[in-house]
């Protein structure tokens, strides 16, 4: 059997309950295989066992007293998966959904994703199936405190240096720092990201992932001969990622004409511009996490209990919200629908396996969520920088070093996919690209 085939084997025996990071892993594995298959190194050196395997893994309980008075027990977890390149560095996602299996998912592709960006951090993910939806800031601010309780241990600006993620804002990771700094008895504010920018938040990190997401379309568009202005794109989420993508392709020129939530999509056929890309925050503040409250505002179509995929004329897809959100039978929509070649994944692994194969055979391009919404963990990033140095850099320093980083990006990974002989496959190409740098450095630093 091949080494590759052996350790998707071993990682699926290993972890069967855990379908989310199998199936990440069964994807990265398999565009792998030219790269391995070329050099014994890694397998003499047991390089994807060990990539499969995280440093570390904590579960714990998170108590906390609701405004009731009632005593709540969440379950809250970090994955550190690989420090070979830096400190661990991945959000803290606070979601109902959130296990074991979502956070080894996230954590695995977090290490790939990290290498991408060129800047010295690792991989890890944390999170809690916690909802922060309906609940009290009062109720959030104890939670929060109750779960960094337990985190603080193993985390530092040199360690493991934690971000939001979906759940988790600035309002979550403030309550968080406060606690962290309380407990250690200083102004470690490097060992969080994602800040308000009194205490040392980056300017720009909101929009950064939406941005991110942009700039690397753009990349994309200028290698095969096209113009973002112009083109329209269906969106799914209304969230913080969405509002930013739908806020730059504005700016360029672009149309954004759909977005979703977990009751449905609206259908914008004149484009959510102006106050209604305004509007979007309004509706994530409300918290009451329904869609259909922008077709109500503006008068648009709103179809309940379904995805855009397929079902609105655009010329690119572009998946805003969560993982596996595109199935097989919405892939086979997008393939008739017919208007669209193009889909740019900025959600987490939104895209089912099979899902995949049926574009690809298709002729559609794909670009990987590990190389397009890396523009988040790169300004977060960058913020470390910024506490490290005691500085503060403009929004425009900021935005610029972002454009750079997303640009390099995309080139790396185009150039990998030519290199390995799959031209024009975006998602063995960041892959490659990712892998490449953290083998290298497993390599140098021995078995550990």
């Amino acid at each position: 059997m091949a080494y590759v085939d052996e350790v998707i084997k071993e990682v699926s025996e290993k972890n069967s309950n855990e379908q989310e990071f199998i199936q990440a892993v069964t994807e990265v594995l398999e565009s792998l295989r030219p790269v391995v298959e070329a050099d014994d190194r890694y397998e003499k050196n047991a390089i994807l066992e060990r990539m499969c395997e995280p440093e570390r893994i904590v579960s714990f309980r998170v108590p906390w007293v609701d405004d009731a008075g009632k005593v709540q027990v969440n379950r809250g977890f970090r994955a550190q998966f690989n420090s070979a390149i830096g400190p661990y560095k991945g959000g803290i996602r606070l979601h109902p959904s959130v296990n074991q299996s979502i956070i080894k998912f996230l954590g695995f592709e977090q290490t790939f994703k990290n290498s991408l960006t060129g800047l010295p951090i690792g991989g890890g993910k944390g999170g809690s199936d916690f909802n922060p939806k309906g609940k009290s800031d009062g109720e959030i601010m104890r939670f929060c405190q109750s779960f960094m309780t337990e985190l603080y241990r193993y985390i530092g600006p040199d360690t493991d240096c934690p971000a939001g993620d979906i759940g988790c804002g600035s309002k979550e990771i403030g309550y968080m720092f406060g606690m962290y700094k309380r407990i250690v008895g200083g102004y470690k504010n490097g060992a969080l990201s994602g800040k308000g920018i009194p205490y040392g938040g980056s300017l720009g990190r909101n929009e950064a992932t939406g941005y991110g997401a942009v700039y690397f379309t753009e990349e994309l568009f200028e290698s095969i001969g096209k113009k973002l202005a112009g083109t329209t794109f269906a969106l799914s989420g209304f969230g913080n990622v969405s509002w930013g993508v739908a806020k730059k392709l504005n700016e360029l020129g672009a149309k954004v004409v759909s977005i979703s939530g977990p009751d449905g999509y609206i259908y914008d056929k004149d484009g959510i511009s102006g106050e209604k890309v305004d509007y979007m925050v309004e509706m994530r503040g409300s918290l009451r996490d329904r869609c259909e409250d922008y077709a109500d505002r503006f008068g648009v179509e709103f179809h309940a209990g379904e995805k855009p995929w397929g079902r609105v004329k655009a010329d690119v897809y572009m998946p805003c919200a969560t993982q596996n959100e595109i199935g097989l039978e919405d892939a086979k929509r997008m393939i008739e629908e017919g208007t669209s070649k193009l889909l740019i994944e900025v959600a987490n692994m939104p895209t089912k396996a099979e899902a995949v194969e049926e574009l690809q055979k298709a002729g559609f391009m794909i670009a990987p969520s590990k190389a397009v919404n890396a523009g988040g963990v790169a300004v977060s990033a960058l913020e470390m920088s910024q506490n490290a140095m005691k500085l503060s850099w403009t929004e425009e320093e900021v935005d610029e070093k972002l454009k750079k980083i997303m640009k390099n990006i995309f080139n790396n990974i185009d150039s990998a996919a030519k290199k390995y002989g799959m031209d024009g496959n975006l998602i063995a190409g960041a892959n490659i690209a990712g892998f490449l740098k953290v083998a290298e450095a497993m390599l140098d630093e021995g078995i550990f």
